[in-house]
């Protein structure tokens, strides 16, 4: 299933932040910064990560459920969507 602007929107805008999140940790850790500080950014980048994979999922979900009602072949079946979900958790 190719990625479309309008099914990653919100997931994209996501890893943008996490991105940056993850900019500051790195230069927490090469600056010796406190490490309580840095592990509490680097468990939000990965929360961030997890969400933006869960939001492709699901996204990913509602646009071939859609394909089905429509009455054509979605891109994706239910089992290999499954795996990716199941992939992430």
């Amino acid at each position: 299933m190719k990625l479309r602007p309008e099914m990653t929107g919100d997931a994209l805008t996501r890893l943008k932040r996490a991105r940056g999140q993850l900019n500051a940790v790195i230069e927490m850790m090469e600056n010796g910064e406190d490490c309580r500080e840095a592990l509490t950014q680097l468990a939000a980048v990965s929360k961030a990560i997890d969400r933006a994979g869960f939001k492709i999922i699901a996204s990913g979900m509602r646009h071939c459920d859609a394909a089905r009602g429509r009455g054509e072949t979605p891109e994706m079946t239910e089992a290999e969507l499954e795996k990716l979900f199941l992939a992430l958790a």
